[in-house]
């Protein structure tokens, strides 16, 4: 039955998947991150909602569905030493994720249950900026970017810092995207 539903025998970390049909999400969700994940505070004192996970699969499905709850776009890529995935919410996308998922009455840890409880309650320094949302790059941009070969050309043609167009030009020219 669990098979059906796409839990496979065997080892599971890389292969395993959402399951097929009709199924309870931010549920489905929650129990990933009560497994695999964590809810609380960073050092810094951010509220974070995290999943560190080997499935490509779950990482895609968590990054889909925290995008339309919350608004906050993640692209996933596995890292250097180990191999996984670690997907990372903080502040007010965290907090909503975790009142989305930990809703009252919902079964769950209890510890995180709690720590989900705690970060409704952040509040945003007054000081603490908001960062703009991130505009992704286009083919059409890279385009530009490298017709122009020149970064400060391209910021004013693209509406973007100079910075910005360096940092691009020199991932394109060395491979990295």
């Amino acid at each position: 039955m669990l098979n059906e539903l796409g839990i496979p025998y065997g080892r599971k970390s890389m292969t395993i998947k959402p399951p097929r049909g009709e199924f309870s999400r931010r549920d489905y969700l929650r129990g990933v991150i009560d497994a695999d994940g964590s809810v609380g505070y960073t050092g810094q004192g951010l509220p974070f909602v995290s999943l560190t996970t080997a499935s490509t699969a779950v990482g895609a499905y968590l990054c889909h569905f925290a995008k339309k709850v919350t608004g906050a776009e993640r692209t996933i890529k596995r890292n250097a030493r180990d191999g996984i995935y670690n997907i990372l919410y903080t502040k007010k996308p965290a907090m909503e994720l975790a009142a989305h998922l930990y809703y009252d009455g919902c079964l769950g840890l209890e510890r995180k249950k709690a720590k989900a409880v705690e970060i409704r309650s952040w509040v945003r320094p007054v000081d603490m900026r908001i960062a703009p949302p991130r505009r992704r790059w286009t083919p059409k941009d890279d385009e530009t970017l490298l017709r122009l070969n020149d970064p400060a050309a391209a910021g004013i043609a693209l509406d973007r810092t100079e910075q910005s167009c360096a940092m691009r030009l020199w991932r394109l020219r060395t491979g990295r995207v």
